[in-house]
């Protein structure tokens, strides 16, 4: 099982706070973020997975391609993927072009995360009804799948979209494309996952017998569906290395705090203070002291998790670096290298 890296950076001052720094999700300003995942690389963690979000008011990067290619110029190793971009907001073709640049740039080391979306303000402010997003979802990723590989021009007429005579340029390295990982969190969606031959990236919310349930789910569609070669699993989670059982609870609290002001706890069904006490008392969150982290890692790795990607809200670099040379070694993650699938 190999580690990696969930979020993204700001750019700008906080309205509330007065500072980039502090617990708000992304909370690391772009130099310093760069610097992490540089030293994430260093540390041998395999895989950067960055988020799409917009209109927050708190200076977040939004163009998480742009940032990629920007990280790209940083790093030789790590993989580099989007978790995700959500297709309903985005022209096919020039997210197709966009895509197919940064795996070109990056020596074939992107991963295309991608999703529907759950933030009803983005939509408004898209001014897309998000009742279309599944239609809207299901078409762009048709026309992705066939422009990133096709060799000739052709054209499109959809529902949402239409174009004559197009050729996407640059190729990807990758062939046909990039790796595609869907964001999965019902049945149905993870049963169409494997079946495309898709990889998976599963919440940071949900208990780990959730999340092991779904990738039961996974493997055997995949098997029901004859894909020859087994699809990546990957499961982020909230991590932060404290020192005391004190710490933890509180530590607890405020990433419960955060999720579900952030909407994520939705994901659930649950949130609210109801969605914020199931998820202090899950065994979602991966805080503690380093010997803690362990047996609930383990438990993934046996349910079948290919990457878990740490979502550490602190940006804390000695955390990273506690969390490489205390936990990464108990599961032989030390290579930066993973299967693209």
């Amino acid at each position: 099982m190999k580690f990696g890296l969930f979020g993204g950076a700001k750019v700008s001052v906080s309205p509330s706070t007065g500072t980039t720094g502090g617990m708000s999700g992304d909370s690391l300003s772009l130099p310093e973020y760069l610097n992490y995942v540089v030293l994430a690389e260093e540390l041998g963690f395999s895989n950067l997975f960055v988020v799409e979000h917009h209109f927050t008011g708190g200076g977040q990067v939004s163009s998480s391609l742009s940032l990629l290619a920007f990280i790209a110029a940083r790093t030789s190793r790590i993989r580099l993927g989007t978790a995700v971009i959500v297709l309903p907001w985005h022209n096919p073709v020039i997210l197709a072009e966009a895509v197919a640049t940064l795996d070109f740039l990056s020596g074939g080391r992107f991963d295309f995360g991608v999703g529907k979306g759950y933030r009803s303000q983005e939509f408004h402010g898209f001014a897309i009804d998000q009742t279309e997003a599944p239609e809207r979802f299901e078409e762009t990723l048709t026309f992705l799948r066939k422009a990133l590989g096709a060799t000739e021009r052709f054209s499109h007429k959809g529902k949402y979209w239409a174009f004559n005579d197009v050729v996407v340029e640059p190729r990807s390295l990758q062939a046909p494309h990039p790796p595609i990982w869907q964001a999965s969190n019902s049945e149905a969606s993870i049963r169409h996952a494997a079946r495309e031959g898709f990889n998976i990236l599963l919440d940071q919310i949900s208990p780990i017998d959730q999340i092991l349930d779904r990738i039961a789910i996974y493997r055997d569609e995949q098997k029901r569906a004859k894909i020859s070669k087994p699809g990546q699993v990957g499961v982020t989670r909230g991590m932060n290395i404290v020192e005391s059982d004190e710490a933890r609870r509180e530590m607890i609290k405020r990433y419960a705090f955060l999720l579900n002001k952030a909407g994520v706890l939705k994901w659930t069904g649950v949130d609210g203070d109801e969605g914020e006490r199931l998820y202090i008392e899950s065994d979602a969150p991966l805080i503690g002291r380093p010997e803690q982290l362990i047996s609930p890692l383990r438990r993934l790795e046996q349910g079948g998790a290919d990457v878990v990607l740490l979502a550490d809200m602190s940006g804390s670099a000695s955390g990273l670096r506690s969390f490489a040379a205390n936990v990464m070694p108990t599961f032989n993650a030390s290579a930066c290298a993973v299967d693209a699938a």
